[in-house]
């Protein structure tokens, strides 16, 4: 059974999907967060971030020292129909054969993708 809903999951692997912005705590413990391409991974019931030179980029030290990062994914439909996810996820560096990041779901927030929910009403639920 998956952490996500049927309609998270439509969400997330629509054909035009939102981008997403991935956030990490540094070591100063300041935030940072990044644009970042997303992808569902139906097997894992994961988020995988990827990119060129991912290895190389401050979001993927900040993972390798925390284990820890959340993601929003988020677009709105008109007139003023705003929708998204929120995972709050620990964070696994995947090396082969390409460097990945792959987000393992803890919290899940969503908001206006139930055709009837009011705009603003949030879902929320942990992930054991």
């Amino acid at each position: 059974m998956s952490a996500f809903t049927a309609a998270e999951i439509a969400y997330l692997t629509a054909e035009e999907r939102p981008l997403g912005r991935v956030a990490t705590v540094g070591r100063d413990g300041m935030p940072h967060v990044v644009p970042s391409g997303v992808r569902y991974d139906a097997e894992h019931d994961t988020l995988d971030i990827g990119g060129i030179r991912l290895e190389r980029t401050k979001k993927y030290r900040d993972i390798a020292r925390t284990g820890l990062a959340a993601i929003v994914l988020d677009d709105v439909l008109p007139p003023w129909r705003p929708r998204g996810i929120e995972v709050r996820a620990h964070a696994e560096l995947v090396g082969s054969p390409d460097p990945l990041i792959r987000l393992h779901p803890r919290r899940i927030i969503s908001w206006g993708l139930e055709g009837d929910a009011e705009i603003g009403e949030r879902h929320a639920r942990d992930v054991p």
